[in-house]
């Protein structure tokens, strides 16, 4: 358990007691039955769903300057750049 501020008042007995009555003879703040307990399921998420179409991680050297054009362009510059490439090679077909 974390280290509690010197500040922090912890209530006595009674005072945990007047509050739980509280709590308890509120109709809108029920306590869950055990039975309710068991049919929650806990949300689990970890990290951004994944995308039907992925992307494939590289290592590439490029000039400083075309870099820099396009970090300029602020947040997502990564995306364009892979549309301008993407833009290149529609415009440019590689003849076999």
């Amino acid at each position: 358990m974390p280290k509690l501020k010197p500040e922090t008042m912890i209530p006595t007995a009674e005072e945990d007691a007047a509050i739980t009555a509280a709590a308890m003879s509120d109709p809108d703040a029920t306590p869950l039955t055990d039975e309710e307990w068991e049919a929650v399921k806990p949300l689990v998420r970890t990290g951004r769903p994944k995308a039907e179409v992925t992307k494939e991680r590289i290592s590439i050297r490029l000039s400083r300057d075309v870099v820099t054009q396009f970090r300029a362009t602020g947040s997502g510059w990564q995306t364009r750049m892979d549309a301008a490439l993407r833009q290149f090679i529609t415009e440019h077909p590689l003849s076999r």
